[in-house]
């Protein structure tokens, strides 16, 4: 008698709002039945289960499960019950932590619902299309089902609205990342890179971390480059010098040209002398003309050197733009020096005239000075 009253007592004292522990006896399909030691089993609507939507009471618990609920209705003969309620009470001052710290956590993607995503964070998280990803993003159905990392951008119990961002998480992660590759370039280092987009004054070059560093047109190659698009393509692999870094600005200067063989590497498997080599007059001097053999490579046709006779000045004889033949003097590799001649080409061909009149003369009979009516007089003798 005395137990019965003691638990009539209790009976009386369990109110809307109390905190109860129980037992999951039986699963419905719309709502469980939990023991929580009161005279009739509580009972768990599926509508009270959770703050997204369930199909089936089936999919969010099950027999057996020992669960915190509160009470959202008493009387004699039904005492409805809330898990929702708990765990939404739970999942506010948490995510209220959260936004105060501004701590990444992450939730798996529930539902695609129309201008963003939903996630279960305790309540119904949403995450607005624009706050998804860095990026534009067509079609959402892809991230059902997984998981993301998140950061709490706006709360209001009022409104029950909690507003969640990746973008913000993956912002932060690609500064970190820009700023750890920004510490790691120092001029002189050569490093890998992939082409983004030509300009009419160089090439933009990813170099990794979201940074983008300049090669100019004038350090594509070693020579005169016109447009970008005659030695690179846009998605292209390269390698890259660093020539300076502003990381203040996050400006980058690179070199295409300076990981390329210089234009005198090796000249003298090219070149030796003796030579005979066409080129271009680059530039004229006082004391000579300077002649493009190579791209990029001037030899020096020294005034001594221009003509047969003698000359004030190489703008007598020369102007710039102008095709010739020269012949290499001499190469030095390690000074990038050539010393050529046009005045010993001349006096080959000269030598190589007089040669030929030489055997002429042999074969004929005549020399070089012979009267020929004497000659000819002397045949008919």
């Amino acid at each position: 008698m005395d137990e019965m009253n003691e638990q009539a007592t209790d009976f009386k004292e369990l109110s809307v709002g109390d905190t109860v522990t129980g037992k999951v006896v039986k699963v419905e399909d719309k709502q469980a039945l939990v023991d929580i030691g009161y005279k009739v089993e509580g009972i768990l609507p599926i509508s009270e289960l959770s703050s997204l939507h369930v199909e089936r009471a089936a999919d969010a618990v099950s027999e057996g499960e020992e669960l915190t609920l509160k009470v959202k209705k008493v009387d004699d003969e039904e005492v409805v019950l809330s898990k929702r309620a708990v765990t939404a009470e739970l999942a506010w001052e948490d995510l209220e932590a959260k936004f105060e710290s501004g701590e990444v956590f992450e939730a798996e993607v529930k539902e695609v619902v129309k201008g963003g995503l939903v996630v279960d964070v305790g309540l119904r998280g949403f995450i607005p299309a624009s706050l998804v990803e860095t990026y534009f993003v067509e079609e959402f159905e892809d991230y059902k089902g997984k998981p993301l990392t998140l950061k709490v951008v706006e709360l209001d119990r009022e409104q029950n609205r909690v507003i969640l961002s990746h973008r913000a998480v993956a912002e932060e992660e690609e500064a970190s990342k820009k700023q750890d590759v920004l510490d790691s370039l120092e001029a002189g280092q050569v490093i890998d890179g992939t082409v983004q987009r030509l300009t009419d004054f160089g090439v933009f070059v990813s170099i990794g971390g979201g940074i983008d560093g300049l090669v100019h047109i004038s350090q594509l190659s070693h020579e005169h480059v016109e447009k970008a698009s005659d030695v690179v393509t846009e998605g292209q692999e390269i390698k890259v010098k660093v020539l300076s870094v502003d990381k203040d600005s996050e400006r980058i200067s690179l070199s295409l040209k300076e990981t390329l063989p210089g234009p005198w590497e090796n000249i003298s498997d090219r070149a030796q002398a003796g030579d005979v080599l066409e080129g271009e007059v680059k530039r004229l001097v006082s004391f000579g003309a300077f002649v493009e053999v190579f791209p990029g490579v001037e030899g020096l046709v020294h005034i001594s050197q221009i003509a047969n006779r003698h000359i004030g000045t190489p703008q007598e004889v020369l102007e710039p733009g102008q095709k010739v033949q020269v012949k290499v003097l001499d190469v030095n590799e390690s000074e990038k020096r050539m010393s050529l001649s046009i005045k010993e080409l001349e006096q080959d061909e000269n030598n190589a005239v007089i040669k030929e009149y030489e055997k002429e003369e042999e074969h004929s009979g005549f020399q070089l000075g012979d009267i020929l009516g004497d000659k000819l007089n002397k045949y008919k003798q």
